[in-house]
């Protein structure tokens, strides 16, 4: 199961971003299509709600005009005979009612296919005296709506004068079972918006899950690259931006292994041929017979040699070393007790060179790391120490396990490092500026310390102030190259 941290990375990669960016994109434009589809049905409900009121008041209109009653052809001579006319004609149409008002009083309804049988009692009084603000001829009047347990109803009212006498024609429409299509309809628009939001969903992440295929096996052939395997490649596909970032890639790739290779060869070369002169030297020199030499300035020739050939030696040993680094198998990890480790590492350095030598913290935990690779970098690290110390200054070693990481460091009560050292003190070949006026050396050992620490996927830093000593801390992740971490062993 994913952990905090992985569903973390997988909500901020670009694959869940993208299919988000879909998701969010369909419920926006199939929301709105709803909506919008839902406002036109009502507005084309509302349009033919109006036509069929207008049409009733038509009818009305023309037996008025007429003035006529069509069976008798007596003339109207009130409004009761004109609407008995048209109910005699007329039966009102699915969810309609019609009624009639003579002089402020109901003179007849029809509510035999209305949804409810009574309409409300307020809406009936504003239907009696709304007549009142009509003037009969100004054109059809407006249509209102009241409220109902059944929802809206629409009406229209329109007045009626005859001689004397006057009255109101009042259509009304309850549009249930049109109102329950809508919402149906509505209802089945989202349900087909649900259904391509998932199904479009399905192809959009395999869609993404393709087009970024390349882009994952770029991200896994670096994080190869890292563990100092430069011969991967990415496997050129048939899109052509992915082609031709796979093509660029390799490209890149077969130039950095290359000048890997080349470094590597050279250095192993470079150490091959040096290490044959200097065995030779080194034999031919001890076997000299020293009743032969015994003139001083023999003895200091040979002295000399002999120096600078171990110094060779000790070169060609820490090229070889830096030249294995990018072995995949330069490091042998193992569980390491902190503590023992730290103490066993005093005792070493105390015979390197007569100082104060100090413990400024033990430490404890456990961690995995290489002992033996560990134990170079601090003998180096003490080392440079001791050349830029004085016998009566201290030279401390501590450690000290957190949750996250492991810091290992040796510090000095000396003459510090130079400022405008601090910055490069760990190159290769590269050495204080005043340093060669202290002790002869090849400019290596910080490599070799940085090297280490970077093998274990850490870093070596330096805190130092001209004339206020220096440290050197060799800083390692806990979590290491065995996938252990101390959190779940500390305790055992």
């Amino acid at each position: 199961m994913l952990g905090r941290s992985g569903w973390s990375r997988v909500a901020r990669s670009i694959h869940t971003r993208i299919l988000l960016s879909y998701i969010a994109l369909i419920v926006l434009a199939g929301g709105l299509c709803v909506i919008a589809v839902h406002e036109v049905l009502v507005i084309r409900l509302e349009t033919r709600v109006a036509e069929a009121v207008q049409q009733e008041f038509q009818e009305i209109n023309r037996l008025l005009a007429d003035g006529r009653d069509p069976l008798t052809g007596a003339a109207f001579t009130s409004v009761q005979p004109v609407f008995d006319t048209y109910f005699r004609r007329n039966v009102p149409s699915q969810e309609e009612a019609v009624l009639a008002f003579a002089d402020g009083q109901l003179h007849h309804a029809a509510l035999t296919r209305f949804p409810i049988d009574r309409i409300p009692e307020p809406t009936m009084g504003v239907f009696a005296t709304s007549a009142r603000s009509y003037a009969p001829g100004a054109g059809l009047p407006p249509i209102d709506t009241y409220r109902t347990r059944l929802g809206e109803a629409y009406y229209g009212i329109l007045p009626v004068r005859v001689g004397a006498s006057s009255g109101a024609f009042v259509v009304t429409i309850l549009p249930v079972s049109q109102r329950r299509e809508i919402a149906d309809l509505q209802t089945y628009g989202a349900g087909a918006v649900l259904g391509v939001l998932v199904l479009a969903s399905g192809c959009a992440w395999l869609l993404t899950g393709r087009m970024l295929g390349p882009v994952r096996q770029l991200t896994e052939t670096a994080r190869l690259i890292s563990q100092s395997d430069l011969t991967r490649r990415i496997p050129v596909g048939r899109q052509r931006e992915a082609a031709e970032m796979a093509l660029t890639f390799n490209a890149m790739l077969d130039r950095l292994e290359a000048v890997f290779r080349r470094e590597r060869e050279f250095i192993l070369d470079a150490s091959h041929e040096l290490r044959g002169p200097l065995t030779i030297s080194m034999g031919n020199l001890s076997m000299l017979d020293p009743e032969e030499t015994d003139l001083p300035e023999w003895r200091s020739t040979i002295a000399l040699v002999t120096d600078e050939l171990e110094r060779m030696g000790r070169i060609v040993g820490d090229l070889q070393l830096l030249a294995d680094v990018a072995h995949p198998q330069f490091l042998q990890p193992e569980r390491i007790d902190v503590e023992l480790f730290v103490a066993e590492l005093a005792v070493k350095l105390s015979a390197l060179a007569p100082r104060r030598w100090h413990v400024d913290d033990l430490g404890a935990g456990i961690v995995v790391a290489d002992r033996h690779r560990l134990t170079e970098a601090v003998i180096n690290l003490a080392d440079n120490a001791v050349r830029h110390t004085e016998d009566s200054e201290v030279v401390a070693l501590g450690a000290a396990v957190t949750g996250t990481e492991f810091r290992l460091w040796v510090r000095d009560t000396g003459c510090g490092v130079p400022l405008e050292d601090q910055a490069h003190i760990f190159d290769r070949f590269r050495r204080g500026t005043h340093a060669h006026l202290r002790y002869p050396g090849s400019g290596l050992g910080l490599s070799i310390v940085r090297a280490i620490a970077e093998s274990h996927g850490g870093r070596a830093e330096l805190h130092s102030r001209p004339g206020a000593g220096a440290t050197f801390t060799l800083v390692i992740p806990r979590q290491t190259r065995e996938g252990w971490h101390d959190g779940q062993d500390s305790d055992r």
